[in-house]
């Protein structure tokens, strides 16, 4: 199969041709570069019209033959998405070949299994615009954990154009965190979902922009008015913000059960991020994988080798179905190119590794969080001792409102270990029905009624027993009466059941009437607020 790929979903406009005999990759690329600021989407799409044939001629002086043209359909900008699409038909119906449209989030992710071989792996999509972790389950990409605000090159080039430095900004904060150390800075990890909006406030409150002239020609060394040095803040918004990513990306394989990642997206050449991912992958005993650079940041090559894959099952479009879509999300993709491959791992005696922590199942749990190496030292140890600490409170508080729990029987906030009851006989991935995640619900609306929330309610999170179901690792749990934060567990859960439960539709059906019967109605609506968000859309 020998297709021309054609990207331009913002700042690149791409062109590629992909044999699959050979799996060579040609790719020919013109960036746009703003004058100042980030991207202008009227700039970016003028760019964009007058690079996109100048590329594709490139690439076609590559191109023995053409059997399919694949183009980016979404996500992205729509001005830059509506030129390439145009391009994209009038090359097809001139070679008279198929068109494919492809999702460039999961090109992201297929590039990297493409690559590395990996059968199915969990993939972290870092990029400008996004930030999720992706899963495959029941024929789709399963959202698993994302941004609740912005994506994660765009938080760094915010921060970046706060000292006026030019775009892109993530490379310059890159550059400067190498002679950088840690201070404290907001991190905000809930369940599967991760924020970058506090920790980007805290940074802009930690340095003053300068009020004239360009940062890029200043050296950042000196102290500014606050007392932090820029280098400083650079470190660690790297450290922190790198951090919340790995930690998500390891809550999916231990939600999965995978033991492969690969990463996606511009902000994956950031060497400290691939160097956390690598350290924790090593940790897990699981296999991780980033493509060479030139296919993480947006490019023409991934969407060619994905167009291949689905011109080869027949996914292809008619001109009058080709219609762009600027919040084309990964898991509204039906993955005509895989299998039905899965992966699970019940938890049964002797020691589980978990995303925070080993435990021993014995005649006791002794659960031990580890440090992370992943993470820089004074933040792992913050965050070991604090959620130790959470997770004692609010385990035994869970149990006096009347939500069964484990008792627990010894705490070490210091050295991160717990002592706990052993319950259940399995966790409730094991049994994953409506019947058992309806009683799940009530004891969310148990909690939230008593003014706090579970924090990652997953499948793993709950134990069976033949009569009761425990609800246990309450160590980002924390103390609050708002809709919003209660919605947010609820949606946590659902997130999870979409990338674990054989039948989601009424699982997460059982669940909402489980919390219906006990919880406020405001949550439930809420929730339906947060659905209908533009980043979960």
């Amino acid at each position: 199969m020998r297709v021309l790929g054609i990207e331009g979903t913002a700042w690149a406009a791409s062109a590629a041709y992909f044999d699959s005999e050979t799996d060579e990759v040609f790719i020919e690329s013109d960036p746009y570069q703003p004058a100042s600021g980030g991207i202008h989407p009227r700039e970016a799409a003028e760019h964009m019209a007058g690079a996109i044939p100048e590329v594709i001629e490139r690439a076609l002086v590559e191109a023995e033959s053409v059997d399919a043209v694949a183009f980016s359909r979404g996500p992205g900008l729509g001005p830059c998405l509506r030129i390439v699409a145009s391009a994209a038909r009038a090359l097809a119906q001139s070679l008279d070949v198929p068109l494919v449209g492809v999702n460039h989030m999961v090109a992201h992710l297929e590039i990297g299994r493409h690559r590395s071989g990996f059968a199915n792996p969990v993939c972290l999509n870092a990029s400008g615009a996004n930030a999720h972790v992706l899963g495959y389950h029941d024929g789709r990409y399963q959202v698993l954990g994302e941004t609740m605000d912005t994506g994660v090159g765009n938080a760094l080039d915010k921060f970046a154009r706060h000292l006026d430095w030019s775009h892109p900004g993530g490379p310059k904060v890159e550059e400067a965190a190498r002679e950088g150390e840690y201070v404290e800075l907001p991190y905000v990890v809930k369940g599967m979902d991760f924020s970058f909006s506090g920790i980007m406030s805290a940074a802009k409150a930690a340095v003053e922009a300068p009020s004239t002239g360009n940062r890029d020609s200043k050296s950042s060394g000196d102290a500014v008015d606050s007392g932090e040095r820029v280098e400083d803040v650079c470190f660690s918004l790297q450290e922190t913000v790198f951090a919340m990513l790995t930690e998500v990306a390891e809550r999916a394989l231990s939600l999965t059960g995978s033991d492969e990642l690969v990463l996606g997206g511009g902000v994956g050449q950031n060497a400290r991020l691939r160097g956390m991912l690598e350290t924790m992958c090593e940790a897990r005993g699981a296999s991780f994988f980033a493509p060479e650079p030139r296919f993480l940041r947006d490019n023409a090559g991934m969407i060619a080798v994905l167009g291949a894959k689905m011109a080869a099952a027949g996914d292809t479009l008619a001109i009058e179905d080709s219609r762009v879509d600027s919040n084309f999300r990964p898991d509204q993709v039906d993955v005509t190119w895989r299998g039905e491959e899965s992966v699970s791992r019940p938890a049964g005696d002797g020691e589980v590794v978990g995303a925070e922590a080993v435990v021993e199942i014995g005649d006791v749990v002794r659960k031990r969080r580890l440090a992370k190496e992943y993470r820089h030292p004074a933040l792992d140890e913050r965050l070991r001792r604090e959620r130790t600490a959470s997770e004692a409170r609010l385990t035994s508080l869970a149990r006096r409102e009347g939500v069964p729990t484990p008792v627990v029987r010894d705490v070490d906030p210091r050295e991160g270990t717990l002592t706990l009851e052993r319950v259940g006989r399995a966790d409730l991935s094991a049994e994953l029905t409506p019947e058992r995640v309806r009683e799940l619900g009530r004891h969310l609306a148990t909690l939230h009624r008593a003014g706090f929330v579970h924090g990652d309610p997953t499948p793993r999170n709950a134990r069976l027993s033949e009569d009761r179901l425990y609800c246990i690792d309450f160590g980002l749990g924390y103390h609050t009466d708002e809709a919003e934060d209660h919605a947010m567990d609820l949606h946590v859960f659902e997130r999870s059941l979409a990338g674990t439960a054989a039948d989601f539709e009424a699982c997460r059906e059982a669940v909402e009437a489980g919390y219906r019967e006990d919880g406020e109605p405001a949550v439930l609506e809420r929730l339906r607020e947060i659905e209908g968000r533009g980043r979960y859309r």
